[in-house]
């Protein structure tokens, strides 16, 4: 059989696997009846009836199998062997070694079925040449079959910051429009293989994240920025964010495009996207600061969220970046305005934002762009409980709540 030519079919495909299958997001239950789950320590309890409770991996996290199966490289795998970015310079070249133990790597809960940590990636030939790997493709065919088996349902997500190395030395990566083809390309192949089995679509896992620390601060792959704000050999934090930024929601559109098109009508699915939320509220009543949690908002939230509602990027990032910050076409508009069936939300946390009567800074990036400092108290009083905190989001596609809060002490090396 001949290989077809796929260039991105190393990215790797997150999966959320959703074990409550009654409402599955299609709407609110028609009785409003709650039940308890007796996990562990009663951590979960009183959630409604059809609640879609589930977890979620990332590939490069849990899979292994780095360098076989003809599995090609992404840039995560020559990033962490940079000495020193990682503690310990740790790799995920075996991990957990899902790729052979996915029937037994599992967290074992109070429920009637159980969640599964399971995640399944496609794979590029190490070459760039985009040839598919079919081991890889029969590996996910089997993860899929598995989970149906178990009563799990697969979220699968296309992109969790791991783009080929190949099409980095090839093209720049991201920062080339030629990405957005290939991604669309590589969505297209998920689809018509995984697509009778696979209902829940997410284009990209945190774009925002893969823009502004893989290109403004360099510290993820691929390790960009200026060298005022990292230690970075390459790279312009006072662009390349923004550009970055603009071909992923462009490939997010492309590939919505693609699936509704193509896929949908006859496979019953949906798309969207998951993006990371992170509140921001005025420190003080002032003026000032309610408009500084604004910048914040709109660099944070709005950047992705805003073009994909409205078309367009906010008024408060136009008006700061000016031509930094590209524009869309009137194609491209009409392509990326109302690309999503549902958002995914990633929520974090909420800081308090106050406006730090700066004078314009001599080095140009996405941070400085902000404008705004962060504070953490407020009187000597915290926001709020760690990993507690969370926010409303209202959006007319129905949202999903995909990560809630977070503690934990990030160690580096």
């Amino acid at each position: 059989m001949r290989a077809k030519t796929l260039p991105f079919l190393v990215l790797f495909l997150s999966v959320t696997h959703c074990i409550c299958h009654a409402a599955e997001l299609n709407g609110p239950s028609k009785q409003p009846e709650t039940i308890s789950f007796g996990t562990a320590g009663g951590l979960r309890q009183g959630f409604p009836k059809g609640f879609v409770f589930g977890t979620a991996t990332s590939a490069y996290q849990v899979e292994g199998m780095a360098d076989k199966d003809g599995r090609g490289p992404s840039i995560w795998d020559a990033f962490v062997k940079i000495p020193g970015i990682v503690a310990n310079n740790a790799t995920g070249e075996v991990s957990v070694d899902q790729y052979h133990r996915y029937k037994v790597v599992s967290i074992k809960f109070k429920f009637v079925c159980e969640f599964v940590s399971l995640d399944f990636f496609d794979f590029f030939d190490a070459d760039g040449a985009g040839k598919v790997n079919w081991n890889g493709v029969a590996y996910y065919n089997r993860l899929i079959d598995y989970m149906i088996e178990r009563g799990i349902t697969p979220y699968a997500n296309l992109y969790h910051y791991d783009l080929p190395l190949a099409l980095e030395k090839k093209y720049n990566g991201l920062l080339s429009n030629q990405v957005v083809k290939d991604f669309a390309d590589y969505a297209d192949f998920c689809f018509k293989t995984f697509g009778d089995r696979v209902k829940n679509w997410m284009t990209f896992n945190e774009p925002r994240v893969v823009a502004a620390l893989g290109y403004d601060n360099g510290f993820f792959a691929p390790g960009r920025c200026s060298k005022a704000f990292g230690n970075c050999t390459v790279g312009n934090s006072a662009t390349e964010p923004y550009i970055v930024a603009h071909h992923l929601i462009l490939s997010h559109a492309a590939a919505v495009q693609r699936y509704r098109e193509k896929y949908q009508e006859k496979q019953k699915g949906r798309i969207g996207i998951l993006l990371d939320f992170v509140y921001y509220e005025p420190l003080t009543r002032s003026k000032a600061d309610n408009l500084a949690a604004q910048r914040a908002r709109d660099f944070h939230v709005g950047w992705f969220i805003h073009p994909i509602v409205y078309g367009e990027y906010p008024k408060t990032m136009q008006n700061i970046v000016g031509s930094r910050l590209p524009k869309f076409t009137e194609e491209e508009v009409k392509m990326v305005k109302g690309s999503m069936d549902f958002v995914g939300i990633n929520h974090y946390t909420t800081y308090y934002m106050y406006d730090p009567h700066q004078s314009k800074p001599k080095n140009l990036g996405y941070q400085q762009d902000w404008n705004a400092g962060f504070a953490y108290k407020k009187k000597g009083v915290e926001i709020g409980p760690r990993a507690q905190k969370t926010a409303n989001v209202m959006c007319r596609p129905r949202p999903l709540v995909d990560n809630n809060g977070a503690s934990s002490l990030d160690l580096a090396a």
